[in-house]
């Protein structure tokens, strides 16, 4: 039986992004979904501020949410640079992944430094990826330039900015190897 150290060790190491290209159309069922996000509320938070908010977009949603990046992606780009292939990657993207989570950040100035916000939600969204992964779901979290134009479209606050989007899906892929130097080449230890 293992303990849960080697259990949790397990499933650090085998955590990778999965691209939407990858995913099934099998359905995440929404108790899943909750169990997910359930898991990123528990990330360490200075001073309990709590920051992170998400948007769960499924089913229909996904279409106007690609429809959106697509329009501020026309909106944003010099016509010399417009490419169609990038304009349309946004649907085939969202229209791949079963659910696509916005992760946003609502920031309390007055409390604590934005990069701590950031931090917290960051931490957020690995335990999100971490419980993904235990429920074998692929995920991936995308950060294209064109999120910071999504406030309207997702009816943020006037302090709220989205940081990503989450992309979710099951999937049939073989287990990639993790591609990391080893750890003592950046650790420094001091103990005298």
């Amino acid at each position: 039986m293992s303990t849960k150290a080697e259990i949790l060790s397990e499933i650090i190491k085998n955590r990778r992004s999965v691209f939407p290209e990858s995913y099934t159309q099998e359905e995440i069922p929404t108790n899943i979904i909750e169990q997910i996000l359930e898991s990123a509320n528990y990330a360490p938070t200075h001073k309990l501020t709590q920051p992170w908010r998400f948007t769960v977009i499924r089913k229909n949603a996904k279409a106007k949410l690609a429809a959106e990046m697509g329009r501020i992606y026309k909106e944003q780009t010099p016509a010399e640079k417009f490419l169609q292939k990038k304009h349309d990657s946004f649907a085939q993207k969202t229209a791949q992944a079963d659910t696509v989570i916005a992760i946003n950040i609502q920031f309390h100035e007055d409390k604590v430094p934005n990069w701590e916000e950031i931090a917290a939600v960051a931490c957020a969204v690995q335990n999100m990826a971490l419980i993904a992964e235990s429920f074998n779901i692929g995920a991936y979290w995308s950060s294209p330039p064109l999120i910071a134009h999504l406030g309207s479209f997702l009816g943020l606050a006037e302090n709220e900015k989205c940081y990503g989007l989450f992309y979710m899906g099951y999937y049939n892929q073989e287990a990639r190897t993790a591609n990391r130097t080893p750890m003592s080449e950046k650790v420094k230890w001091m103990e005298g």
